[in-house]
């Protein structure tokens, strides 16, 4: 059994990946809910924060992340929070041996070097991916097909998210963008949106556009465009569970690793 801690626990992402654990008790065993420093309900049973009903599990803050860590002993720690407590949080789980699942987006290059020198440096293990559903790591993989393949072609990405999303564009369409990058045989540069008199359209760019509106829970669709014809692939999630169970996945994966870094590739083993 991999006993598990959440940060972000009352979050949309954190609430929907404690009811799932807990509703996997072969597998799972909860032993740490954790929030924003001086929460007013800490002390609380989360479950019943969440609606799940009572699970023995008090919510705890951040603030006190060491002593929560160093009392339950978890095997991994699952955070979706913001970037900068994130990075305090990978420094307190890797010095205390805990392996991790990250799915926080929006890092800075200084951010993120940091997490990886934390993980390195504590010899810990960790999952970090932009995004943790399914069929949006197989989304990636044939970007990378064609990229290669329509490399010539004019790439635009398109991603739209619910109005609460506070980083723009998403660390899925960063990631895509990424991938189609680094399988063209020619070069490019990435920018974001357009307004006034831009000029024609050079063939270096990949231009990510960002529409944020209602409660869409996250949608993809890279455009290659060629002289007659275009071509469209989509990813669009409907519920939050997808991303749930990829985090599912990499929490069974990193338990059983003694360290180093790993995304969702190696997770679903897209990279054999």
């Amino acid at each position: 059994m991999i006993k598990v801690a959440i940060t972000g626990a009352l979050g949309r992402m954190g609430s929907n990946i404690i009811k799932t654990l807990y509703n996997n008790p072969e597998d799972f065993k909860i032993v740490a809910a954790i929030d924003m420093p001086n929460h007013p309900k800490k002390g609380a049973d989360v479950g019943e924060l969440i609606g799940l009903g009572s699970i023995g599990v008090p919510l705890e803050t951040s603030d006190n992340l060491d002593n929560v860590l160093k009392e339950t002993k978890p095997d991994v720690l699952i955070d979706f929070t913001a970037p900068a407590p994130c990075v305090n949080t990978v420094k307190i789980a890797s010095s205390n041996g805990v392996n991790l699942v990250i799915g926080t987006t929006g890092f800075t290059e200084e951010q993120r070097k940091e997490i990886e020198d934390n993980i390195n440096k504590n010899n810990i293990a960790a999952v970090i991916s932009q995004n943790y559903a399914i069929g949006v790591n197989i989304f990636f993989k044939t970007l990378e097909f064609l990229a290669k393949k329509l490399g010539d072609y004019d790439i635009e990405i398109v991603e739209m998210h619910h109005r609460f999303k506070k980083d723009a564009p998403s660390g899925t369409a960063l990631r895509a963008a990424e991938i189609i990058q680094n399988n063209l045989n020619r070069d490019s540069k990435l920018i974001y949106g357009r307004e006034g008199l831009v000029g024609e359209r050079t063939k270096e760019e990949i231009c990510i556009h960002a529409l944020r509106g209602g409660d869409v829970v996250g949608d993809h669709t890279v455009i290659f465009a060629g002289d007659g014809e275009r071509l469209e692939l989509t990813h669009k999630a409907s519920s939050r569970q997808a991303f749930v169970n990829g985090v599912v996945l990499a929490t069974k994966f990193i338990s059983q690793k003694k360290e180093g870094i790993y995304n969702t590739f190696d997770v679903l083993g897209l990279n054999e």
